[in-house]
């Protein structure tokens, strides 16, 4: 009998190159957000405001103004956004065990954004003091609520027996977000013209309208949602041997469920209000990053934080800049950007996908 020593030897750690890359993605971060600081159609650039705060030269109200009421909550919000959609689609995609799952693709998004609505189109009717009560947090609120509801849809329609079938999940979040498209409809046709302008803007994502309100406003979900994921990691490592495994070595499988569907609820559903619709950022992102550092997720949760905050970032510089002065919705950068990258993975999981 063979013993174990002479077994093949299991694929080698990359928990180093992990470790190294979450280092790069950092610098890339930082260097993504000062490019992000320095670039607009107001003519304040970066190199101006640095050399006047070196230099103890006071910068100009407006220019103060441009740099951190306008721009720099733009990049906080963008870093926040960003890592939040990477890291619910890390998350989907170990919930489901399939690369792709991504909160966009299967209607959760869809969900979020008809919370948003809603709270958009109806939040006039609301009592003085429950408006009161929530205030800037209604519209993060009722988005998280339509997330967890579709999440929690969508799981429970794709999953029997403890196995996901892919193509009734694909299924179940276009009928999904189908629906949430219908109610959308209804609402936007109900709307004033001031909530149809934001709804119209709202719809094709973008930071642009980033103020610290907003930011103070999804910034407790999403931050809760991104603490939250790194003590998925083990049980996600489990779960893609299967439930029975991950059970049978001590894996509460059901909470985990049960944890990782609030938190992706949450994180996307507080993205979704304050961005609007930015796609792809979920697939493209934990796909990426497992070409390099591998499954874990004790290292994918991790890097697709930063990696999401750094493309988002980057994918806001190009909106700002391809027609500036004019700017272009975000959602279609990231759109142009990873649909080709989506049917990729397509083709890759070919063989998965025609059984």
């Amino acid at each position: 009998m063979q013993n174990i020593e002479s077994a093949a030897p299991l694929p080698g750690d990359r928990s180093r190159q992990a470790r190294a890359l979450s280092g790069l993605l950092l610098v890339l971060l930082g260097f993504a957000a000062l490019l992000s600081l320095g670039t607009g159609a107001s003519g304040v650039s970066l190199g101006n405001a640095v050399k006047s705060l070196v230099s103890a030269q006071e910068l100009s109200p407006r220019d103060r103004i441009v740099l951190f009421d306008i721009r720099l909550p733009r990049i906080v919000m963008g870093m926040l956004v960003g890592a939040a959609l990477a890291v619910s689609g890390a998350v989907m995609q170990g919930l489901f065990r399939n690369p792709l799952a991504d909160p966009g693709l299967v209607g959760v998004s869809a969900g979020a954004g008809l919370g948003a609505i809603t709270a958009i189109v109806l939040g006039g009717f609301l009592p003085a003091s429950a408006a009161a009560l929530f205030g800037y947090y209604l519209v993060p609120v009722a988005a998280f609520f339509g997330g967890w509801a579709t999440t929690l849809i969508l799981y429970r329609v794709s999953t029997r027996r403890g196995r996901t079938s892919v193509a009734t999940m694909l299924l179940a979040g276009i009928a999904l977000g189908a629906l949430a498209g219908a109610v959308q409809g209804i609402l936007v046709y109900i709307a004033d013209d001031a909530q149809l302008r934001t709804l119209t803007f709202w719809s094709m994502g973008s930071v642009a309208g980033a103020t610290w309100s907003k930011v103070l406003a999804a910034a407790p979900l999403i931050c809760l949602a991104l603490a939250t994921a790194p003590f998925l990691a083990r049980g996600l490592n489990a779960l893609a041997l299967g439930e029975a495994a991950a059970a049978h070595i001590g894996i509460p499988v059901q909470r985990l469920k049960n944890t990782a569907i609030l938190m992706v609820a949450g994180a996307v559903g507080a993205a979704v209000a304050v961005s609007g619709g930015i796609g792809f950022v979920g697939i493209v992102v934990p796909h990426l990053l497992r070409l390099v550092v591998g499954p874990d997720h004790r290292f994918l949760l991790v890097n697709s934080a930063l990696l999401g905050a750094a493309l988002l970032l980057c994918a806001d510089v190009i909106s700002r800049t391809i027609i500036a002065p004019a700017e272009l919705p975000i959602g279609i950068v990231t759109a142009v950007l990873g649909g080709p990258f989506f049917l990729w993975i397509l083709l890759r999981q070919r063989g998965l996908l025609d059984t």
